[in-house]
């Protein structure tokens, strides 16, 4: 076993091995649901009503997705790295492989480019796209890395979609 995947299972035993694991699982979904599409699409039907800054911050979030989506699914289906096992786990994943974390990467991608356009938002904006990643360890369905990797691709497609509009 290597680095990684050492430091990966001990964060997991960490998160999921203690006496209120479940308490914090139901707090977990909760925080985790804020990070399904119904919220994003929400989002840019608000953002959209309020003039160019916000029809700009939504064109660069599609763009953004239109990125990430297929770079998740090919990462996501190449790697094939199972979910942790062995360990509580509280909810049913949509798919059979966790790397990357898609919710980390769609929090992250979010939080990146409202807080392009926002910018007074920004801490609020990765203190939630952080909590939705947590969520998804102490869930049981990610590892840490699953989590690190997540963000950096949705904060790498953010950043590349943010960029394409300036050149």
């Amino acid at each position: 076993m290597n680095k990684i995947q050492q430091w990966d299972q001990r964060v997991c035993r960490l998160c999921l091995l203690h006496p209120y694991n479940r308490p914090l699982a139901r707090a977990s979904r909760l925080v985790s649901h804020s990070g399904d599409g119904p919220l994003y699409l929400l989002v840019a039907a608000l953002l959209w009503q309020q003039g160019s800054r916000g029809q700009d911050t939504v064109e660069a979030a599609l763009l953004a997705f239109a990125l990430e989506l297929p770079l998740y699914l090919l990462l996501k289906n190449s790697l094939r790295r199972a979910r942790p096992s062995g360990l509580p786990v509280f909810i049913t994943p949509s798919d059979r492989y966790s790397l990357p974390s898609g919710h980390t990467a769609a929090a992250f991608l979010m939080a990146t480019v409202l807080a392009a356009s926002y910018p007074e938002w920004t801490s609020v904006l990765f203190a939630w796209a952080s909590l939705v990643a947590a969520s998804r360890l102490l869930l049981g369905v990610h590892y840490g890395s699953d989590l690190i990797a997540g963000a950096l691709l949705g904060m790498g497609c953010a950043k590349l979609a943010l960029g394409w509009g300036q050149g």
